[in-house]
């Protein structure tokens, strides 16, 4: 019995280690801590945290944003909803806009995008609200629909969206998507633009074999000075790093 145990012991340690050769050495040695005051767990091994907000967090305390710490993480940056389509301008981005740089975030603008409106005048729109100014992000385009577009028609569309961007702002911008719309999408066309990515529920990283910045890893976050749950998000280098990715 003694002797059937320790073969079944090191059969199930062969089993373990082979899953993870399998799925890779990052299981073997990444993992994810949670922090109780965030109310999340949060992957390890990233030292640059944020959040994203828009009208859905309402009013914020931004002072106590930038104050809040818990462990070993603190915020900072952020990305805020400025416009959607061609039409539609978030209500709070003024003031999130302002208050976050006066509170020594890192700041970020994004515009939500739709496949079936014209992509260089959602830009135009975008560029009449937001002014990008030194120390900031490059401007983000939030792709989640289809609305009955055919990819080669979204594709073109996002494209002159990008374009238009890029030429007022000096900066690529970067593209917001999640994983599965990435994978569908935009994998194929869109290689030498910064990737911002939501995939929920992993150890370490977002699934895709593409380099990556952002990664958009909780949707269930709690920050002090917000009443509303927050999307949580780590960027895929250091400070240093992030800081060189903005207007100069």
């Amino acid at each position: 019995m003694k002797v059937f145990k320790i073969v079944f012991g090191i059969q199930i340690l062969a089993i373990l280690l082979g899953l993870g050769l399998y799925l890779g050495k990052d299981y073997l040695f990444y993992k994810t801590v949670y922090y109780p005051n965030f109310g999340i767990h949060v992957p390890k091994n990233y030292t640059v945290h944020g959040i994203d907000v828009s009208r859905y967090q309402k009013l914020i305390d931004w002072k106590a944003v930038k104050e809040m710490k818990d462990k070993d993480v603190q915020l900072d940056f952020v990305f805020i909803k400025a416009t959607e389509g061609n039409y539609w301008t978030d209500m709070f981005f003024k003031s999130n806009w302002r208050n976050a740089k006066e509170h020594n975030l890192i700041r970020g603008a994004y515009l939500y995008f739709h496949p079936n409106i014209s992509g260089a005048s959602q830009a135009q729109f975008f560029i009449k609200r937001v002014k990008i100014e030194k120390g900031d992000l490059p401007p983000v385009v939030d792709v989640e629909e289809e609305n009955g577009r055919t990819k080669p028609q979204m594709v073109a569309t996002l494209k002159n969206c990008l374009i238009a961007l890029e030429a007022k702002y000096g900066m690529k911008p970067i593209i917001y998507c999640n994983i599965h719309y990435y994978k569908k999408y935009l994998k194929d066309d869109f290689g030498d633009y910064p990737f911002w990515i939501a995939h929920y529920g992993q150890l370490y990283r977002p699934r895709i074999d593409s380099k990556w910045h952002f990664w958009q890893y909780s949707c269930e976050g709690n920050v002090n000075g917000i009443k509303a749950h927050v999307d949580f998000n780590v960027f895929n280098g250091t400070k240093a790093q992030l800081l060189s990715l903005c207007k100069k």
